[in-house]
């Protein structure tokens, strides 16, 4: 079991914990708890698929033979290829099925969103041309784990989109990005070396770092656009903030990057507490 755990990545799971629980909390007295359950279930599953999938994926591709970080599955050969694209499958069959039972009790249009999540979670690594291969994969983060996590939660709460509920999915956009653009830059070299051209492998080494110190400040001056002076709580992890950056421009690479990763998420999940404490005190 302990490897299945390993296998589903959990110190990515912050970016789909986070995007819920700052969109219930904009969401104020339209809060359901049930559709908030629903729709985290339905985060936490595709990020469990899309790690799964991406196991699956490039361990049969050979990406995976000589990357530095958490254990991989089908590389190690802790687990068949067989087990782990079952995995991925049965991740993203619950995924499924939790976003059925949200659009049913929330809105039908929900049920193209899901759709295009799941094959975008498949497509990341997956198939004949995979988009995290020319680079996109940040963008695709951003986009759905992002905006229409958050948006999405949202919108099944309250029926409704509105300008905060595009600034607040911002951050947590942003976020989410950290932690894939992390791990690319751990990543890089070896990526290159098998051709999976990653934002990180076209940006450059140095590039990169400064693309991922952007996605860290965006996240906070994002904020500052929702004009509640109670959201400015998230400033006071700037401390946390600034020695990310400080670590990330010194250089540190390979194994040396692996503990960022793990305080990336920590930073994202204590970012969104914060400001969703800040929305409901609005």
């Amino acid at each position: 079991m302990n490897k299945w755990i390993a296998g589903a990545r959990p110190k990515t799971l912050p970016a789909a914990i986070a995007p819920v629980a700052v969109a219930s909390a904009l969401a104020g007295n339209n809060f359901d708890p049930l559709l908030a359950l629903l729709a985290l279930l339905v985060s936490l599953s595709l990020q469990i698929g899309v790690n799964y999938a991406n196991d699956y994926s490039d361990g049969i591709k050979g990406t995976d033979d000589n990357r530095i970080g958490p254990m991989r599955l089908v590389a190690s050969g802790a687990a068949s290829a067989h087990q782990v694209r079952n995995a991925a499958y049965m991740a993203l069959g619950c995924g499924a099925v939790f976003g059925l039972i949200l659009a049913l009790q929330s809105s039908l249009w929900l049920l193209v969103i899901g759709a295009l999540a799941i094959v975008a979670a498949w497509g990341y690594t997956g198939g004949k041309n995979p988009y995290g291969y020319f680079g996109f994969g940040e963008l695709a983060v951003f986009v759905f784990f992002g905006l229409v996590a958050t948006m999405g939660t949202y919108f099944a709460q309250t029926g409704a989109l509105t300008w905060n509920s595009l600034i607040v999915a911002i951050p947590m956009g942003c976020l989410s990005c950290a932690l894939l653009a992390i791990n690319n830059i751990r990543d890089r070299a070896a990526d290159e070396l098998v051709g999976k051209r990653t934002l990180a492998v076209r940006l450059g080494d140095s590039s990169a770092r400064i693309a991922f110190i952007a996605l860290l400040l965006v996240a906070h001056i994002s904020v500052l656009l929702l004009l509640q002076p109670w959201t400015l709580l998230t400033l006071l992890l700037l401390p946390m903030t600034f020695a990310l950056i400080k670590q990330i421009h010194a250089g540190a690479i390979g194994a040396d990057l692996i503990p960022l990763l793990g305080k990336t998420g920590k930073l994202q999940l204590r970012f969104a507490i914060l400001l969703a404490l800040g929305l409901l005190l609005s």
